[in-house]
């Protein structure tokens, strides 16, 4: 824990000074204009990926990018989508897969999940992710399974009643990314869903 301490510190001495500004703003307001639905893997990081600043993206960190298809119960990523369409208004929504994936290389192998039950429960959500990667001949392969799970997370995604709204008033968009932790790359897979608004 100490480098965290000095990590605070060095943000407070060296980062924060030179944002001041922005902070006093963001202390007052909160618009951010994408919320960005990532792994919790630690190697990815929204921010660092996509340079941007606090206060610009909305993020969400589940294990393999997973977004629950909507149902009548609430839940912590349903709330937060809920929250960041229908309240902060986001104008763009992106499920960004990565390679290396820890839960879709356990699924793609097979791996016996029988002493991570809570994990083996939660990767049900990729269920459909599974059946496209089969679908295509490619069972067992990480890197098909991790694009096929971006499109099957997008599909649960405008599930949700304040995502279908937004999409159907031209609200806003929906955006599959997979990045590329050995190379830095990412691609935007063609799944873009909603009308293409100007900048």
């Amino acid at each position: 824990m100490p480098h965290l301490a000095e990590g605070i510190a060095r943000f407070q001495r060296e980062v924060f000074p030179a944002k001041a500004g922005l902070f006093a703003r963001l202390a007052t307001a909160h618009r951010p204009g994408t919320l960005f639905i990532g792994c919790s893997d630690a190697r990815v990081v929204p921010e660092l990926i996509t340079q941007t600043d606090p206060g610009e993206l909305f993020v969400v960190r589940t294990a393999g990018n997973l977004v629950p298809a909507h149902t009548p119960g609430t839940d912590g990523v349903t709330a937060a989508v809920e929250y960041a369409v229908a309240v902060l208004g986001v104008r763009d929504v992106i499920v960004c897969g990565h390679s290396a994936c820890g839960a879709m290389t356990a699924l793609a192998e097979g791996r016996d999940l029988s002493a991570a039950p809570a994990v083996a429960a939660w990767l049900r959500h990729a269920d459909a992710s599974l059946a496209r990667t089969a679908a295509t001949g490619r069972q067992g392969d990480v890197a098909a399974l991790v694009r096929e799970n971006v499109t099957a997370q997008l599909a649960n995604l405008a599930t949700h009643p304040s995502v279908a709204r937004a999409l159907a008033e031209g609200a806003v968009r929906l955006h599959g990314w997979v990045f590329d932790i050995a190379d830095g790359a990412v691609e935007e897979l063609a799944t873009t869903a909603g009308p293409v608004l100007a900048a």
